[in-house]
């Protein structure tokens, strides 16, 4: 096989793969069995204990993502879930340390064993290569960077960094000024959101922006 066809066969056993394992559509099922037309989930991210899942419409989950859905798993409207991201519903460790090979047999409940169901507020967005531990709740516009390790309460518009994760940020901060230069907007975000988008820009300080006491003072910036 010369050059010219290995390289055309490569092509197009990309384009097929693509096509047939890779290539994201429209179209779930709600947890009620109804259809949500502006969901997207890749082929390619696996979902455990599927049963478990409460999705919310004009959400999107990328390439290679990990969803524990067996302990309770909720994913508000408009969510956003990266690539790489693991949220795991269950941890089994301590129970496998304690109990041995007597892990399997051993009867319920399990010593140490911890499970919590995981709730992701609607139009936050989940960074690549993040995990989202058992029993965290996400508000609501919330942005997980990449790599962070969440546990716990996050707060809404929350910026989350870091491994455990802690609040850097707040995403209104930006909003507000992209929101200032597209007025016509405000109904959308304010229909999700449902906030004031607070005081008028020219009574701003020049270090909050958003209104929010959150300046380069106290360490939140926007992002």
């Amino acid at each position: 096989m010369n050059l010219f066809i290995k390289a055309l066969f490569n092509r197009w056993r990309r384009r097929l793969w693509r096509a047939l394992f890779f290539r994201i559509r429209f179209g779930e099922f709600a947890a009620g069995g109804g259809l949500l037309a502006h969901s997207r989930i890749a082929p390619s991210s696996c979902i455990e204990g599927e049963q478990g899942l409460v999705l919310g419409d004009h959400v999107f989950i990328g390439q290679f993502n990990f969803l524990d859905a067996t302990a309770g798993l909720t994913i508000d409207e408009g969510v956003q879930i990266s690539n790489f991201v693991s949220i795991v519903t269950h941890s089994s460790h301590r129970s496998i340390r304690l109990l041995g090979a007597s892990y399997v047999t051993h009867p319920q409940p399990l010593p140490g064993y911890r499970s919590g169901s995981i709730h992701i507020g609607a139009y936050s967005f989940i960074g690549p290569h993040s995990l989202i531990e058992a029993g965290a709740v996400i508000g609501r516009g919330a942005v997980i960077c990449a790599y962070a390790q969440i546990r716990g309460l996050v707060p809404d518009f929350a910026i989350m960094a870091g491994a455990p994760a802690s609040q850097i940020g707040d995403t209104r901060a930006r909003d507000v000024e992209l929101l200032a230069l597209h007025p016509e907007l405000a109904a959308h975000y304010q229909a999700w959101a449902g906030i004031d988008l607070g005081p008028p820009l020219a009574s701003r300080r020049a270090d909050d922006p958003a209104g929010l006491g959150n300046g380069p003072a106290n360490g939140l910036e926007p992002l």
